[in-house]
């Protein structure tokens, strides 16, 4: 299913083709028959495709994708072919090009973190933190799953996450007292704070809070918090922060971080995927 709804696709639309086809309208083309075909240009791991359909069919073409979200497809691939009027492909094909090689380009970022985390611990999770570009979170969040890691945040109102600028400003700073007056008012959720330091990583946990976020620890900061908390009760899951990427996912993973936590793949350069056209 396409992750936009028909409104959000039809904005899309609008946004690109407001007042209709000017170049098609005036050279008399729209009522020729055409096929289109979009073809992976490296290899990549596919997201968005079923939103590119979605808009080829929102314009009265036909759409056949040949890949699925979360698939790894090599150079060549053919990834969708559509088919119908040039007055209806003409309309869709450049915005449903577009999704696919910028959300793609996202997931084929994700998918390189995660394996590079993999490589250093098998278990070890990435979650992708809500600084997604504004206006784009689903399509966001799609394409960091589609590469195999999870979301970290989808929001404020989602999970109880203290940082320490909430710290400066609360009337005590105590990980204890925070971590009692939270669980008063919100017994159900998990409490997650993050630290600077490996003194307050280590008070957090013992004050009873469940995620422990280390932020710019290096590697070996992390071990030593790990090490730290290791013998707790609950013990609390330790989630490395702030510049992740796939160069040092590896070192964090053995280091015995559980969770690495990284905006990196959203910055992600996008894909190239080719459009050809034939007239049918």
């Amino acid at each position: 299913m396409p992750v936009l709804t028909t409104a959000e696709l039809e904005r899309l639309l609008f946004e690109d083709v407001p007042y209709g086809d000017l170049t098609t309208e005036a050279l008399g083309i729209g009522a020729v028959s055409c096929r289109v075909t979009f073809v992976a240009r490296a290899d990549m791991t596919i997201a968005a495709i079923e939103d590119a359909a979605a808009l080829l069919a929102l314009v009265g073409a036909t759409a056949h994708p040949k890949t699925a979200s979360g698939e790894a497809v090599a150079a060549g691939q053919v990834l969708l072919e559509c088919e119908g009027s040039a007055a209806a492909v003409l309309r869709a094909w450049k915005v449903s090009q577009t999704l696919i090689e910028i959300w793609s380009g996202v997931a084929t970022a994700a998918r390189r973190l995660v394996s590079a985390a993999r490589a250093g611990r098998p278990d070890t999770i990435v979650a992708c933190t809500r600084k997604n570009v504004p206006g784009t979170k689903a399509l966001a969040v799609a394409a960091i799953k589609a590469g195999g890691a999870i979301p970290h945040r989808l929001g404020l109102s989602e999970t109880i996450l203290v940082f320490p600028e909430h710290r400066l400003l609360c009337p005590t700073a105590d990980f204890a007292a925070l971590a009692r007056a939270l669980r008063a008012v919100s017994p159900e959720k998990k409490l997650l704070v993050e630290v600077t330091s490996a003194a307050d990583a280590i008070a957090a946990a013992g004050a009873g809070f469940d995620v422990i976020q280390a932020e710019k620890f290096a590697p070996d900061a992390i071990a030593q918090v790990v090490a730290a908390v290791r013998t707790l009760t609950p013990r609390p899951l330790v989630a490395a922060t702030g510049g992740i990427h796939p160069d040092n996912a590896a070192a964090y993973a053995r280091a015995g971080a559980d969770v690495l936590v990284t905006s990196w793949p959203y910055t992600a350069r996008p894909m190239d995927v080719a459009v050809n056209l034939l007239v049918r």
